[in-house]
């Protein structure tokens, strides 16, 4: 499904059911020895699929660590991205001399709980959302959250810093089908960044809404 919103040249590689006996790399054991179960799985699940998109990208099999902020540390060369949710996990990996970074977030398609909202978005998304395809049955302030958590983890490897819900405000367009679209991220402090290329302004990714899920993915050329 994650691979439908990415371009040709990325890697994606996902799990919609937990493959039983699946094991963590042995040099990532350390990262999860205390972790709950849930959060081992989910750990332990996106990584294999990066490994897969690895394999795909002709990359060897290696352990993926965590970096600041828990950024996956991919071997040198490749930039990508991890996700999870219940019931789904993924990754999407690339040649970083054709991308400079990549972003992918997946949601369950249901409403925000109460009061998360008004944290995660600025006055102008919330204007958009009120007055944005009415009765359609999508959960577009979901959909705003998963967009911004894609723009994060596009743009923390590049900068190496924060950048909160309030520093990026994000547009959207709708297909006729009304389940899938694209996205805009308008970046509201500066950009500098630390690989030397050009400072980021803002972001274009695409979205999609299927089995129950919604998917966003950015790549920084």
């Amino acid at each position: 499904m994650i691979g439908q919103i990415l371009p040709a040249g990325v890697a994606s590689a996902e799990l919609l059911d937990y493959p039983e006996g699946l094991q963590p790399f042995p040099a990532e054991e350390h990262l999860i020895a205390k972790a709950v179960e849930k959060r081992r799985r989910d750990f332990i699940g996106a990584r294999h699929c990066a490994r897969q998109a690895l394999a795909q990208l002709g990359e060897p099999q290696v352990a993926i660590g965590k970096g600041e902020r828990g950024m996956p540390l991919f071997p040198r060369g490749i930039v990508g991205s991890l996700t999870h949710c219940d019931g789904y996990r993924a990754a999407a990996l690339a040649h970083r001399l054709r991308w400079r970074s990549i972003g992918i977030d997946a949601e369950p398609h249901d409403t925000l709980p109460d009061g998360v909202l008004d944290s995660v978005s600025l006055p102008a998304e919330r204007d958009w959302l009120r007055g944005a395809i009415p009765d359609t049955g999508l959960h577009l302030d979901r959909l705003l959250f998963c967009a911004k958590e894609a723009t994060y983890k596009a743009w923390f490897p590049l900068t190496l810093r924060w950048l909160g819900f309030e520093d990026a405000h994000i547009t959207f367009t709708v297909d006729t089908a009304g389940s899938a679209g694209t996205f805009h991220s308008e970046l509201l402090i500066p950009g500098q960044v630390v690989d030397g290329g050009t400072p980021l302004t803002s972001f274009d990714g695409r979205w999609s809404i299927t089995e129950g899920l919604i998917l966003t993915a950015i790549e920084v050329g």
